[in-house]
Order: C-alpha cells, then structure tokens, then sequence
C-alpha cells in the first residue's frame, strides 16, 4: 500500500525533547515500513524514516531561535502534497483540521487521526460544515464531545515493543512527565508529593503561553515540596527516568484524549497513579496496572498501596494492548476499509 503520512511541523518526527503526537506518528511510519508498505512522510526536515520524507521547512518549528509563521509552512506542506497525491492509494492526516476544505474536495481517500481535545466549543460549528471528513479517535472519551461526526474507529497508541527497557525493582521517586499547564495537574502532584514526603522528579516543558503560571503559581510550591525540577527529557533519558520511578503522577486536570506518557511508564514496569479524567480509565487498568484516583486524599492514600501492584503486569498489558504493531494493523485496517468498502 502507498501511504502518506502528513505530520505537524512543531516537532521533529521522532521529537528530541517533548512531543506526543510526532512520536506516535515516527512509531506508525516506521512500523508500516517494516511491514512492507510504502510510506511517505511529510514532515520537518530534521525528522528520520526509514520511508521517503518530503519537507516544507529544514528544522521542526518550535525549537528554532528565529520564530517563523507556522501557518505559512503547513499551507506550504500541503501545496507539495497536493502536487504528487495521486502517487498514494490513501492519505493520512495529523494536522488536526486545517487541511479539510482541501481534502474535503479531492478524490484521494484520506483520514484523519485527531490527536488533541474536542471539549471546545467552536469545534461543533466546523464539524457542522465537515461532517462528512472520516476521522479516528485516539480514545473513546475524546469521542463524547463529538459523538456525531464520521468516526471510522478508534485506534490506541503503540510503543515498540523493544524500546522501552524492564525495572522489575521499585523506584524511590515519583515521576511527573509532560507540560507545565493548569490542565496537565503538576500542582496536584506536588501537593501529593508534600504530604507524602516522597520526592517528586519533574520532566516538563514550559510553552511561552505557560510561562507565567509557571513562574506564578507552581514555582512557589516547589519549596514547600521535595521536588526536582529537570525540564525537558528526550527518549533515552525518559526511559531510565521512568523506570527507576516508583510511581508516575498523571494528575490530569482535562479531558486527555490520550496520555502516551502512561504507557511509556507502564512499559518499563512504572505503576500509574492517574486522575479520572479523559482516556485515563481506558489505559490504566485501576488495582492492576495502577490507580484510578478522584482526589489527592485518595493519591496519597493508594500510593501506599503500590506494592501491590505486580510492575509485571503493567508490562503485560502494554504488549498486549499498545504495541506500535498493534497499532499499524488497526489504521491498515481502516485504511482497507476506507478504500475497498
């Protein structure tokens, strides 16, 4: 099968620091590849593939010194798509929606997998005008909000299987990984962290719009908590950071659509302690891979139960349900569909 894959332009594919979406779209590609398709990847120029990559821009936005317009160098991305589209049996998007009054007229089959909240309300207005554009969910819940819309299926993250090393023996610390963001929770980790008295490793980025709640709100607490705050973290970094943790935090405070970092965790035998938020009761199987909690009372409450958690098991249900194999036979599985009926 020839297949595109058209990926945002802030990040490399795979990112050097932070970047879910990229990181899944990297584990795709190369796994269609060593499937035996054909992919082409539409991405940064910085980004690598075993698969053929054509790029609007040499370096992924958002770690350039210079800032640049990211709406130019997407159209632009698009423009050389559209050039050579006829050479792909199907086209699939993961620039959200700014692709579809393009898409919306062409004849090539394509899909779009919608990485990011779906809670907004302006969202139900352009779906109204777009309610024919197949898209995939990357959870059940992110579907609740939309419910309407052509969903062509639901497909889980994958990880390599190999890429992520065991711990079986359980760390000291607790883990926090993601953005510094009033939805992502870090103020209930740290407050988990302070009645606790465990100490709590931060591996986080702060975007230019977080900065100030950053310097206002969370810095403050950092002395009124043992934290370590490290920043941003690249793969191999994250993988003995995660492993070496007793526990990861996922105090979310929105409706994550998805959450990669849970299972990177549970790869390498971290337990999860996450908030009923979004997709987290799809990832966590609570009382076996970890705990679905409510409040920070009952965090502290089960992170005192953690040894109860087999880190084992954890690993067991990453190969058995988030593998990037099993994720590459689900999208080729839609895009069948999508094509031959």
């Amino acid at each position: 099968m020839k297949i595109a894959q058209v990926a945002p332009l802030y990040e490399r594919v795979p990112p050097k620091l932070y970047g879910g979406t990229e990181r899944v779209i990297h584990y795709l590609t190369e796994e269609l590849v060593a499937q035996g398709h054909e992919v082409t990847l539409f991405a940064s120029g910085d980004s690598l593939t075993k698969g053929r990559l054509i790029a609007p821009i040499e370096e992924s936005l958002r770690l350039q010194k210079q800032k640049k317009d990211p709406l130019v160098y997407h159209i632009i991305m698009l423009e050389k798509l559209f050039q050579c589209m006829e050479q792909f049996d199907i086209i699939h998007y993961h620039i959200d929606f700014l692709h579809f009054p393009f898409s919306n007229r062409c004849t090539r089959k394509h899909l779009t997998t919608l990485h990011g909240r779906l809670d907004l309300p302006d969202l139900d207005i352009l779906y109204r005008h777009f309610d024919r554009i197949p898209v995939v969910s990357i959870s059940y819940s992110q579907r609740s909000y939309l419910p309407w819309i052509n969903w062509v299926g639901t497909v889980y993250h994958g990880v390599p299987e190999d890429l992520y090393a065991f711990y079986p023996e359980r760390g000291k610390y607790l883990a926090f990984v993601g953005r510094i963001s009033p939805e992502k929770g870090v103020d209930r980790a740290i407050e988990i962290a302070k009645l606790t008295g465990m100490d709590l490793k931060i591996a986080a980025k702060v975007d230019e719009v977080d900065k100030e709640y950053f310097r206002e709100i969370i810095l403050p607490l950092f002395k009124k908590a043992p934290v370590e705050f490290i920043g941003e973290i690249g793969d191999e970094e994250k993988k003995r950071f995660l492993g070496e943790a007793y526990a990861l935090l996922f105090p979310v405070n929105w409706p994550e659509p998805f959450g990669l970092v849970m299972i990177e965790s549970m790869a390498c035998g971290t337990p999860v302690i996450g908030w009923r938020k979004g997709s987290v009761p799809e990832i966590v199987v609570d009382g076996k891979t970890g705990y679905i909690i409510d409040s920070i009372g009952e965090g502290v409450k089960k992170l005192r139960q953690i040894d109860r958690i087999d880190r084992k098991d954890c690993l067991k249900h990453v190969l058995n349900h988030f593998t990037a194999s099993k994720m590459a036979q689900s999208y080729l599985s839609i895009y069948s569909k999508l094509l031959y009926g």
